[in-house]
């Protein structure tokens, strides 16, 4: 047990586009931030991984064809409120804190005149958008923004960064309040979070008026996936148990260009390579998109990613190949230099060779419901970037708008933030004080890692094999009844052994593959990347 309780007028649960665009547009306007990490720097999530770049704005300026093209990838599911508002905001968003504030190194055309005067951005096409409206730092977009925000955040006297931090649990004053005044008040407060320290191996309280989650996506309880080894749905699984509202959780976006390789990790192949002109092709080097849809290699994602399945189905082939040394134009090394450069260490040369791809888990479109400030059902939590569901996405997001509605969504909670603390007294210090420490139940003597290990394996094997690309009546009713005994058998496990890292990602991990299942089998309707074959 551990005697660290502070108080902060804002705690960030996370540390990729959305979490540090929050903590820094606060900490601008002279307000304190506690922002906790669960690496030990702020660049473990997702947000570094991002290769493709960023919707900005296309040449004409008009946001219209924007709103369209969202609308239609999430095949009208969307909320058309936000989809209007990350039209024309969005880009406003990233004028303002990417180009003015951070100076990222956006990529610009060539300059023939070589008069020294700037070009005009280098805006490129992905799959599913009708212009080139898309903002790229060749292909380490997400590691180019990360860099600038991880600068600026950690030169900010108003953000207290705290590593190797993993959040456990929400408090709010329904669940942990002790004081009868808050078991009989209808609006449920989030009062901060218990967070296990690392280091200390200890759980530490930390108090907060605001509390905003920025945990990233779930893409850890697959099998096969791009994201980073943090995502393993914390966000999701922690406000679920708080009583926030979840919304579209069947909603899991499937990449279908990740590198295939018996050994290594998947690792995702953009989609602006496809955008700038290279082809899928199958093991005899013949292109099969226009088959299964007419816009061919720029379908959108869930698209794609069902005709790979269906043409390594039919051809008996473990993968098919992304052609791009045939079909594109430019210098590879210097487009892509991350993919060139990554898969030459493994012996594929992309300017000579095909890429081995499939499909793997990506993006999670669903999640804590937020309003257009961020705000959930619970009172004083914000949610924001992946683990939130604003309605953007609808069923299935449009390619690079993720980092565009993270950034948007992390700057308006901030802005909303900052009203609110101006004009309403902060948390009431009864309910901090009536909040308890963590009280440590485990009893066992070590965390096994060999259990620790099986569960994880057999949580990805079921949320891939049954609530994957490809969804049945059946399959689903087996993800549920598996899901439904391996949280069981996990939750007695986690309150019987002594707290860590690896047993709260677990214990968050199964709490998200349950969430997800029973979404997914709720919803009889076979939409987006929610695909049901009967």
């Amino acid at each position: 047990m551990s005697t660290f309780r502070p108080v902060t007028p804002v705690l960030v649960i996370g540390s990729g586009i959305a979490g540090c665009t929050a903590a820094l547009t606060l900490a601008d306007m002279g307000i304190e931030v506690t922002l906790i990490t669960s690496g030990d720097t702020l660049d473990k999530g997702n947000t570094a991984l991002a290769q493709g770049g960023i919707v900005f704005r296309a040449h004409d300026g008009d946001p219209k064809q924007l709103e369209k093209d969202i609308l239609v990838a999430g095949h009208r599911y969307n909320s058309t409120k936000a989809v209007r508002h990350v039209s024309v905001e969005g880009p406003k968003a990233v004028q303002d804190v990417l180009v003015d504030r951070l100076s990222i190194p956006f990529a610009r055309q060539q300059d023939d005149s070589k008069t020294g005067a700037d070009c005009e951005w280098d805006m490129t096409m992905e799959g599913g958008h009708a212009a080139q409206r898309i903002l790229h730092c060749a292909d380490y977009t997400g590691r180019a923004i990360m860099d600038g925000l991880m600068r600026e955040v950690q030169a900010s006297p108003n953000i207290r960064v705290l590593t190797n931090r993993t959040a456990i649990d929400l408090l709010t004053s329904h669940h942990h309040g002790t004081s009868l005044e808050f078991k009989y008040q209808l609006v449920n407060q989030c009062a901060g979070a218990y967070v296990f320290n690392e280091q200390l191996r200890c759980v530490e309280t930390i108090l907060a008026d605001f509390t905003v989650l920025a945990t990233g996506g779930i893409g850890q309880i697959y099998l096969h996936t791009t994201n980073s080894p943090v995502c393993v749905g914390s966000g999701l699984a922690m406000a679920y148990r708080a009583g926030g509202r979840i919304e579209n959780a069947e909603f899991v976006q499937f990449h279908p260009t990740a590198l295939y390789h018996r050994t290594e990790r998947r690792f995702l192949i953009t989609e602006a390579m496809r955008g700038e002109g290279a082809r899928l092709v199958n093991a005899s080097g013949e292109p099969f998109m226009h088959r299964y849809d007419p816009r061919a290699d720029l379908a959108p994602r869930d698209i794609v990613a069902r005709a790979i399945v269906e043409e390594m189905l039919s051809t008996g082939s473990d993968c098919v190949f992304l052609d791009a040394a045939n079909y594109v134009e430019h210098n590879l090394e210097t487009r892509f230099p991350t993919i060139f450069q990554r898969c030459l260490n493994l012996g594929i040369d992309i300017r000579r060779q095909p890429i081995p791809v499939v499909p793997a888990a990506h993006y999670f479109c669903g999640g804590v419901l937020a309003d257009l400030n961020g705000r959930t059902t619970l009172e004083r939590l914000y949610s924001v970037g992946e683990c939130n569901c604003t309605g953007v996405h609808g069923a299935n997001r449009l390619a690079s708008t993720s980092l565009l509605e993270a950034l948007l969504w992390g700057r308006n909670a901030a802005l909303n933030i900052h009203g609110r603390l101006g004009r309403r007294a902060a948390l009431n210090k009864r309910l901090r004080d009536s909040i308890p420490d963590w009280n440590p139940l485990g009893d066992e003597k070590n965390d096994d890692p060999a259990l620790i290990a099986q569960d994880w394996t057999t949580l990805r094997n079921t949320m891939w094999n049954y609530v994957g690309i490809t969804r049945t009546s059946s399959r689903l009713q087996r993800a549920h009844d598996e899901m439904r005994d391996l949280w069981r058998h996990v939750s007695d496990f986690y309150k019987r052994t002594p707290l860590s890292k690896p047993l709260v990602d677990l214990f968050h991990g199964c709490q998200a593959g349950y969430v997800v299942t029973m979404a997914a089998r709720r919803n009889k309707q076979s939409v987006g990347c929610h695909y049901r074959i009967d």
